[in-house]
């Protein structure tokens, strides 16, 4: 677990950050719905700075394919750069949110 990743099969919790052309694009609508479509709990908010903040928990599988669809974003979007970062689980969530603004 070197890369910070769980196995496969177990839950996890991945962090991304992207920046770029991210708000008043559909992003977080976005976000929300790739999340709620693979069965992950977390938020999503837009950063004063410009930026979209997201984290999510769950299964391994679905964590990749939730930081590969951030990392594109929705068509209209254009993401620059993303940062992800992979942890352990929390279980502090239990549905997937848009927060305000930070």
């Amino acid at each position: 677990m070197s890369n910070g990743r769980a196995d496969s099969g177990e839950h996890g919790s991945v962090e991304v950050r992207v920046t770029g052309r991210v708000q008043g694009v559909g992003f977080r609508y976005f976000v929300h719905e790739t999340a709620r479509r693979l069965g992950l709990v977390g938020y999503v908010m837009n950063l004063r700075a410009g930026g979209v903040r997201s984290y999510v928990e769950g299964p391994q599988w679905a964590l990749e394919a939730f930081a590969k669809a951030v990392e594109r974003g929705p068509a209209g979007a254009s993401v620059h750069e993303a940062q992800v970062h992979w942890g352990i689980a929390t279980g502090e969530y239990t549905t997937f949110s848009i927060r305000p603004t930070l």
